[in-house]
């Protein structure tokens, strides 16, 4: 085996790894819960970028329902934004099964 070749492989992986990670950060997608009326929209890399919520479900009565409206919507987007990441990171490292965190 030859060092020198594995060492630049290695490089090449980092450098479209940091390029991955980039575009994952610019990449968003938006979930819609409650029938559309909250929206959370997220980053590829997971930061939550936007919430929009529908004022007409807002009950002062209620306000444990309205929550876990939200609660669930972000998670979803968390979620989706992870499964977005992790395809990302399998084209590039042609699904070696790398660490969590490595490279993200």
């Amino acid at each position: 085996m030859n060092l020198q070749k594995l060492m630049k492989q290695a490089q090449q992986m980092q450098a479209g790894l940091a390029a991955a990670q980039n575009k994952l950060a610019e990449q968003t997608l938006t979930i819609n819960a409650a029938g559309g009326k909250i929206k959370v929209t997220a980053t590829g890399a997971g930061l939550i970028t936007d919430l929009q919520i529908d004022p007409s479900i807002l009950d002062p009565d209620d306000a444990e329902f309205v929550q876990t409206l939200i609660f669930k919507a972000i998670q979803d987007a968390i979620e989706q934004a992870k499964a977005m990441a992790e395809s990302e990171m399998k084209k590039l490292t042609g699904g070696m099964g790398l660490p969590t965190g490595l490279g993200l």
